[in-house]
């Protein structure tokens, strides 16, 4: 596995921080200000704004970010500077070795991105998220491993419950991009929709954790701030999206956006693909995850961040009997080179694998 030169990844750290910069400034023009707000013992930051109905508020983040609150402190000092990081994507992409979405999907992404999607501490998952990792570990990754006909975000229902803040509408936010998507229903409940179709069939989803019960499986949960939409519930979610990353899509000047970290991903994939159909489009999706998994394992090796890939497997493997068949199940599959540097990021033989 071919690592990317020190001067791309440099680059690509700095396109992170200067979308991000940019980004907050967008949300938050200058005519507001900022206010510290406590809520159940914790402290977040809102933003205050002026509008011809009077001062509306907006949540920006935990106080305990120490990245979000020196943006807020700095505010008025970020200036925008597209063209630039226009040409640090070009370059990222040309020369660097990175990856980048298909146009679609980053068009999508940004638009929700925009409107505020991740501000609102959503998490982009899948195989748009994967075409983060690249950069974000400084490996080459193969092209093939991001192909998609979808685009998934998930949020934490607690989070969205309490956030007091909501996106626009979200249809009228992918309508923005293209006029003919629609959406889809829940079959479990044709009142909630979670997931929006063009005429393509280009599918965006959203997703949450179940809520400590599987009755919730299968069955939408409502979302107070994603803009009217509700989030499909499933298992193993909430371990994905838990403490994401903040990086950014190589897109148009860059997108900022908050993604699985890659040693959690790598395992969910492992067990999720236990959990495919069996049908042709199933066994397709399952193939994808594992070869995500191994691909993403022997990059955190490679990279010496192995410690990182054994704490996660561990906290998966130690919440019980479901979650060690899913690995279990995963591992059979698994490509040998990303079962053995799994192995080596743990401390034992692929022989051992899924028994400790």
């Amino acid at each position: 596995m071919k690592q990317i030169d020190l001067v791309y990844r440099t680059a690509f750290a700095e396109l992170a921080q200067r979308t991000f910069d940019a980004q907050f400034e967008a949300d938050f023009p200058l005519d507001g200000r900022f206010v510290s707000v406590p809520v159940k013992d914790r402290k977040y930051w809102y933003f205050e704004y002026p509008t011809d109905e009077g001062d509306k508020r907006r949540y920006v983040g935990p106080e305990a970010d120490d990245e979000i609150t020196a943006r807020v402190k700095r505010h008025k000092e970020i200036k925008d500077d597209i063209r630039e990081r226009r040409r640090l994507v070009g370059m990222l992409l040309r020369s660097g070795g990175m990856a980048a979405p298909d146009r679609f999907a980053g068009d999508v992404t940004k638009a929700l991105a925009d409107a505020g999607l991740f501000r609102l501490r959503a998490v982009l998952i899948g195989s748009v998220a994967f075409s983060c990792y690249p950069g974000l570990l400084g490996v080459r990754l193969p092209n093939t491993a991001m192909q998609t006909g979808d685009a998934d975000f998930a949020q934490d229902f607690s989070i969205s419950a309490e956030v007091e803040d909501s996106l626009p509408p979200i249809l009228e936010v992918l309508r923005s991009v293209d006029p003919t998507f629609h959406a889809v229903p829940h079959q479990a409940d044709r009142a909630k929709v979670v997931a929006f179709v063009n005429n393509v069939s280009y599918r965006v989803e959203f997703l949450t954790g179940n809520r400590g019960s599987d009755d919730y499986t299968g069955k939408p949960s409502p979302m107070p701030a994603l803009g009217g939409a509700s989030a499909e519930n499933l298992r193993f979610l909430d371990y994905l999206i838990y403490e994401p990353v903040r990086t950014v899509l190589l897109h148009r000047e860059g997108v900022s956006v908050n993604i699985p970290a890659p040693e959690r991903y790598a395992i969910h994939k492992l067990i999720v693909a236990s959990r495919r159909r069996t049908d042709g489009l199933g066994r397709a999706k399952r193939d994808k995850d594992l070869l995500q998994s191994s691909l993403l394992c022997e990059s955190l090796q490679e990279t010496k961040q192995g410690y990182m890939l054994a704490d996660a497997y561990k906290e998966a493997w130690d919440r019980g009997p479901a979650w060690q068949e899913g690995i279990q199940f995963g591992l059979k599959m698994m490509p040998e080179s990303g079962k053995a540097a799994l192995a080596a990021a743990i401390g034992v033989t692929p022989e051992e694998l899924g028994k400790v």
